[in-house]
């Protein structure tokens, strides 16, 4: 019986280390699966490496699970003492095959302070090939891309040394790390959320990541929204993505208006006159129309290609409540002294843009001036970008619905939009 025990602690041994010399060999591997086989038919490793695929013969799997938990709880009760590479080799093994084990995590919690983050980027996007629904590896990954942004965060000193030449190399290297760390956690993410739909902890996590690594960042959040896109026309049943697009547009919402209040404020110059940033702040204001109209137009060419989807009706309804929302909130902001809102308010109506508006696109817009008798004072001219483009509204909505009830043949669509006229009546028309 011991040499048993010893012959299969010796196999398991060997099985293990296949699994981290496969890895090693292949970085890039994006599946794992159980190669159904009761017993060992051939003298040869149980893992199969072929390209990016990885497969391990279920028959190993009785002896190798008992295993690398064994060796983890002894190692947690201090009855046996594991080396750095041994231990990576059996919490790597036993998350595989079991990712829920919070033993391994808060091993690996206290282990990685002695390791890079970037070390264990592969271990985990392994570890998340099998099972990208559990809660405890995106836990372990939030705390490790804490980790590496106090890492990369310079103290008082380090301000010092920064401020001379080469400081700034070190400044570079730095916020390389970091938007390397970014770009490898989002792709991760998408990743997870293709190849299993509906995953909510890798949107949730995605998420995360923009509010903590990429806050304020205008480019990621726009890039975020135009790779997205894409995504969700492939997935129209997956709330998830277009929960995580409601979340980019009230981002870039709340971030471009914060821009165009920053430049509004005027600043003196030395011979005494004062510039203020109105036109950087209309284009701000120009720029967050134009997002929630080519939203809205993505739900009308969802809607229209694929009826019955509950999921399309739910995100025309938040985007359209985003977009009125923070219309009202412009309006006040403004100083605009017109009344409340609602379904009659021509502000919120939609804009006509005829032939004439669009051939008068490059026409100079300019103010009265009543002190002049009818001349027009030449600092408050400037030219248009072009024509509006309509703004949506309660009177369009109204007739995209009846577009829809007219020549729809579907009883779920009927009823989806039924419901959305209801709704648009009884909280936006308000």
């Amino acid at each position: 019986m011991a040499e048993l025990e010893e012959e299969v602690d010796v196999l398991v041994q060997r099985v293990v280390k296949d699994i981290n010399n496969a890895f090693k060999r292949n970085p890039n591997i994006d599946e794992i699966g159980l190669i159904s086989c009761p017993e060992a038919r051939y003298n040869r490793s149980p893992i199969v490496l072929v390209e990016n695929k990885l497969g391990v013969e279920s028959w190993c799997v009785k002896f190798l699970l008992p295993y690398v938990h064994n060796k983890l709880l002894l190692y947690r009760q201090r009855k046996q003492w594991l080396d750095r590479e041994a231990l990576v080799d059996i919490t790597c093994t036993l998350l595989l095959l079991n990712p829920d084990f919070t033993t391994a995590w808060n091993v690996r919690y206290i282990f990685n302070m002695l390791v890079l983050p970037e070390q264990n980027n592969k271990k985990k996007h392994f570890t998340e090939l099998t099972n990208p629904f559990t809660y405890f590896l995106n836990d372990y990954m939030r705390w490790v891309l804490q980790w590496l942004q106090k890492e990369c965060s310079p103290s008082g000193q380090e301000l010092k040394d920064q401020a001379e030449p080469r400081g700034d190399a070190v400044r570079r290297r730095q916020c390389e790390r970091l938007q390397r760390a970014l770009q490898e956690e989002m792709r991760v993410c998408a990743d997870a959320a293709g190849r299993y739909p509906s995953n909510y902890n890798a949107w949730s996590h995605r998420i995360w990541v923009l509010q903590n690594m990429a806050k304020g960042n205008l480019k990621v959040l726009h890039d975020e929204l135009s790779s997205t896109r894409l995504w969700v026309s492939m997935h129209v049943s997956d709330h998830s993505g277009f929960h995580y697009r409601q979340h980019l547009l009230k981002a870039l919402a709340r971030e471009l208006s914060q821009v165009g209040e920053t430049e509004l404020h005027p600043t003196q110059q030395p011979n005494g006159e004062s510039t203020a940033g109105a036109s950087d702040d209309n284009h701000h204001n120009d720029v967050i129309p134009q997002l929630f109209h080519e939203e809205m137009e993505l739900c009308t060419d969802l809607i229209e290609s694929y009826p019955g989807h509950e999921t399309l009706w739910c995100h025309r309804r938040h985007v359209f409540y985003l977009w009125h929302q923070w219309r009202r909130e412009h309006l006040q902001e403004a100083g605009s002294q017109s009344p409340p809102l609602t379904h009659i308010d021509v502000l919120l109506s939609e804009e006509p843009c005829d032939e004439a508006s669009a051939s008068q696109a490059m026409d100079v817009d300019c103010v009265l001036d009543g002190s002049k008798h009818g001349s027009y004072t030449q600092d408050t001219k400037r030219l248009k970008r072009g024509p509006r483009l309509p703004h949506p509204g309660l009177p369009s909505e109204h007739t995209f619905v009846s577009r829809i009830l007219t020549g729809c043949r579907s009883p779920e669509q009927s009823c989806f939009a039924i419901a959305y006229r209801k709704w648009l009546d009884s909280v936006i028309g308000q």
